[in-house]
């Protein structure tokens, strides 16, 4: 039965991994280029008292080939959805094989065990290796820029891609027994799977722990460089050491609690004094910001639970897939 699966399942299997070496092949080039650049800048402001700039202008170089890639990393799991998991048994119901395969010895569900853990397995294995060759190329950038918690970051890295893989494959897999025609099977899965990216960053993924909350006075220094408040790494435009996820900020604050947004002491700093006294204003009314975020080590905390989010959601997405083919499907 596994042999047969692979005869009918090669060519998408062949195809993936040809891409995946291709994609290998590239990174590792990218890679030893990436970490000889960071070992020559650090070569280079040895002694000094800051490499930051060097630093910076080292991670702006590769992050835009990095960033592409970890959006590329994050279709690979749609694509094993759409592309191996939808026509893995619509194919068959649509050409009726399916009646020749349940009228030998193989049951329906040694059939189904077969196509669902080959498949599976090939998907999670072209996911993990990528990872693993973009989380290696990409280390010096990550570290410099020290924002692991951004959304495409952490869904590209490390042991995540794993949990993804599976959970698509069989999401194609089920929705095809279901919906029973390849085409729209695809076209499903492929909006089921951009919804999941969408919500997990924005609506599950912060309350996997409860945040710590934080006060953060505004200081001239930090009101200097007040560019935003309330992104990944970052607080008020200043960067945090160890990369915490900023979840909320609240607005800015007197020592009461209070807004000052539109207060009248607030409107007197920002209308009256120049661009350069704007921050030494703000810094004497005493105001903070109240900050609730994640720390930068639960980052492996927040992967083990994502990743077992998915391998639970893709067990039990499998489980509906097999009570399915119980019924009538001829």
């Amino acid at each position: 039965m596994i042999w047969l699966t692979w005869r009918q399942f090669r060519v998408q299997v062949l195809v993936g991994l040809g891409a995946l070496m291709l994609l290998a092949i590239y990174l590792l080039v990218l890679g030893n280029q990436i970490h000889g650049a960071y070992d020559d800048t650090l070569t280079r402001c040895a002694g000094r008292d800051s490499c930051s700039s060097q630093l910076g202008t080292f991670a702006d170089k590769y992050s835009l080939q990095l960033d592409l890639f970890g959006y590329l990393l994050l279709a690979v799991p749609g694509a094993i959805g759409i592309f191996w998991g939808a026509p893995l048994i619509t194919r068959e119901l649509e050409s009726g094989t399916h009646r020749l395969a349940w009228n030998q010895s193989v049951t329906r569900r040694q059939w189904l065990a077969a196509k669902l853990g080959l498949g599976g397995l090939l998907g999670v294995v072209v996911a993990g290796l990528f990872s693993l060759v973009l989380t290696w190329a990409s280390g010096p950038v990550d570290a410099v820029l020290n924002n692991r918690f951004e959304p495409v970051l952490f869904s590209s890295r490390n042991i995540a891609p794993l949990g993804y893989a599976a959970f698509a494959f069989v999401l194609g897999t089920t929705l095809g027994l279901f919906i029973r025609r390849t085409v729209p099977t695809m076209g499903v899965t492929l909006v089921a799977l951009v919804v999941l990216q969408i919500v997990m960053p924005t609506v599950v993924r912060p309350h996997y722990v409860t945040p710590v909350r934080t006060s953060v006075p505004l200081t001239a220094e930090l009101v200097s460089r007040l560019t935003k408040i309330g992104t990944y790494g970052e607080i008020g435009g200043l960067r945090v050491p160890g990369g915490p996820w900023v979840v909320k900020t609240s607005p800015m604050l007197d020592s009461a609690g209070r807004e000052v947004g539109h207060t009248e002491w607030f409107q007197d700093c920002m209308n009256n004094h120049s661009m350069a006294d704007l921050p030494t204003c703000l810094a004497e009314g005493n105001i903070h910001v109240d900050v609730s975020e994640q720390p930068a080590d639960r980052y492996w905390t927040f992967q083990r639970y994502e990743t077992g989010i998915f391998a639970v959601l893709a067990a039990l997405v499998a489980g509906l897939c097999f009570w399915r083919i119980r019924g009538r499907l001829t």
